[in-house]
């Protein structure tokens, strides 16, 4: 049984396939290959994008799709996750796609060995299938050309499980990377590049991963006025100039503080081409562990 907690369970010729079968999904989209599968989707944490990729994705595979509410489960009840669990596969799903707040919580019910588990984000460590649709909408723009291309990642580096599982998958396939963040948003302890001034790095990066202020992460506000935190670190037209530089975000992009709307607008953005890229992906991940495993 093989589960997607981390991408470090994907060898690099899965990953390969994974992109292959990507690309012949976006190209034409195939039959219902998992039809009559069951997905479970257990979102603990609210979530637009992820939970609806996945949804499409499996059911543009033929699979059916169940979303479990945390908010109206037993576990308001004082149910154990785990008891939750094991209660959703005795119903005989073929996966569950989990998120939870918690780091481990995905591979504690992974280790189960009940159903094949799927991790949409877990704590501030890992969003797996984020960082393969990265990934993916680089290799598809570079023409599989990755080795060397420079990557900076701006913004709240330190509660990001997005910029934590691109940068483990990034640097496995020979992507620079490099961080710009305020201290309160840098990591602790890193032997990446840190700047604490985007100006630093426009001229030597091919592509920004801006992130969003985790601020329901915060304890307590890091700023005041997030109007300061923009006028230093929301990417702008002025700050790009004519600059090739390729802008992503994992979304939810807060506008004009991360990004302003002018180039979210702008074709060097490729939040949208993120969103589209994520369900072709979902689509290979959910055949990888449901078909091909």
């Amino acid at each position: 049984m093989q589960h997607l907690i981390d991408t470090d369970q994907l060898s690099n010729e899965q990953i390969r396939a994974l992109f292959e079968d990507a690309r012949r999904f976006k190209e034409k989209l195939p039959p219902p290959l998992l039809a009559d599968r069951l997905l479970i989707t257990l979102f603990f944490e609210a979530s637009t994008r992820t939970r609806s990729s996945f949804e499409v994705a499996a059911k543009r595979l033929g699979a059916h799709v169940v979303h479990l509410d945390p908010g109206r489960s037993s576990t308001k009840k004082g149910e154990t996750i785990d008891d939750t669990f094991a209660n959703l596969c005795a119903m005989g799903p073929d996966g569950v796609i989990v998120r939870h707040s918690e780091n481990d919580t995905p591979s504690r019910l992974a280790e189960m060995e009940m159903v094949p588990v799927i991790n949409a984000g877990a704590g501030n460590y890992a969003h797996p299938t984020q960082a393969l649709l990265d990934l993916y909408t680089l290799y598809e723009w570079f023409e599989g050309d990755l080795e060397g291309r420079r990557v900076a990642i701006v913004g709240d580096i330190v509660n990001s499980r997005v910029a934590a599982s691109d940068i483990r998958l990034f640097r496995r396939m020979g992507i620079e990377v490099s961080l710009v963040a305020p201290k309160p948003f840098m990591p602790p302890a890193t032997d990446l590049p840190q700047y604490e001034r985007i100006e630093e790095i426009l001229d030597d990066v091919d592509v920004i991963i801006s992130l969003r202020a985790q601020l329901e992460r915060h304890k307590k506000p890091i700023f005041e006025d997030y109007s300061e935190y923009a006028r230093r670190y929301c990417i702008t037209e002025d700050l790009l100039e004519d600059r090739g530089i390729l802008i992503m975000h994992p979304g939810p992009v807060m506008r004009n503080i991360d990004i302003s709307d002018e180039i979210l607008d702008d074709p060097r953005c490729m939040v949208l081409d993120q969103v589209k890229n994520g369900v072709f992906v979902r689509m290979a991940v959910l055949k990888l562990l449901l078909l091909d495993a």
